[in-house]
């Protein structure tokens, strides 16, 4: 091949494409960060029309649970700086959508709770992203797509089960 045909050959081609040749392509940790790029993109698109960026729709969707979590709880959940959960609650709570309580053995806890149109809003959001998912994954079988969710749970909370 010319060097022109070479030029040619690398600017028609998708760089993504040609450059997942490269020995890189099988680090997991590029991997695991190109997978999760990818999926924040694609949640934030999802999100958008709720006014919504992956993070806010994080702590929406566990204030949405039954599990009552504390400020604390979810910025250790989320890997996020309690600043940063301060930021989100704060908005949230702005669009009446979660409400902090008082903990219940310890009411200098904030509990953050979804109100009514937090747990709608989240329901729309959550369709509206699985929808995404399924698009985006669609290429798998169903019990692929099982697996790499058993798989990357396995991986994110592999030192919090027992040996």
């Amino acid at each position: 091949m010319t060097l022109q045909a070479t030029d040619a050959a690398v600017n028609s081609s998708e760089p993504s494409s040609r450059l997942a040749e490269s020995s890189i392509s099988n680090d997991m940790g590029f991997l695991l960060a190109k997978l999760h790029a990818a999926g924040s993109v694609l949640n934030n698109a999802a999100l958008a029309e709720f006014g919504l960026k992956e993070r806010s729709y994080s702590v929406l969707a566990l204030a949405c649970g039954n599990l009552g979590p504390t400020q604390r709880e979810l910025a250790e959940f989320l890997s996020l700086d309690p600043s940063q959960i301060v930021a989100l609650i704060d908005e949230l709570e702005q669009r009446g959508l979660v409400e902090r309580k008082p903990g219940v053995s310890d009411r200098r806890q904030k509990l953050v709770a979804a109100t009514a149109e937090g747990r709608k809003v989240h329901g729309s959001a959550q369709k509206a992203t699985k929808a995404a998912e399924a698009r985006h994954l669609s290429m798998l079988s169903e019990r692929e797509v099982a697996s790499l969710r058993a798989i990357l749970r396995k991986a994110v909370w592999a030192e919090e089960t027992p040996a």
